[in-house]
């Protein structure tokens, strides 16, 4: 690449040269939540959970026992929140420090 080619980066908002925006990619990915169980394995998308105590369920009436498997979790942005589905309990979120890896 020429010294004098240029791209506009829309994180900063300015003109960079392209080798700097290429020496950019690949630091994209350093921003990353890792989100870690009670235990410290590090949880991904689509992972099994298993809950740790017995957790009351606020608007559904329920309480969920310890030892109950959820299936088939999704990340959030945050490093402690989980979102998973369950049956009878829609938008169900879950603290991470309340699971465990399967």
């Amino acid at each position: 690449m020429a010294d004098d080619e240029y791209v506009y980066d829309e994180a900063t908002g300015e003109w960079i040269s392209a080798a700097d925006a290429a020496a950019r990619a690949g630091t994209a990915d350093d921003d990353a939540v890792v989100v870690r169980d009670s235990v410290g394995n590090v949880l991904n998308d689509g992972d099994q959970v298993t809950l740790i105590k017995d957790l009351t369920v606020k608007g559904a009436g329920q309480t969920l026992k310890r030892g109950t498997l959820i299936k088939s979790i999704r990340l959030t942005g945050d490093a402690q929140e989980i979102d998973c589905k369950f049956d009878g309990i829609k938008g169900l979120v879950l603290r991470a420090e309340f699971v465990r890896k399967r």
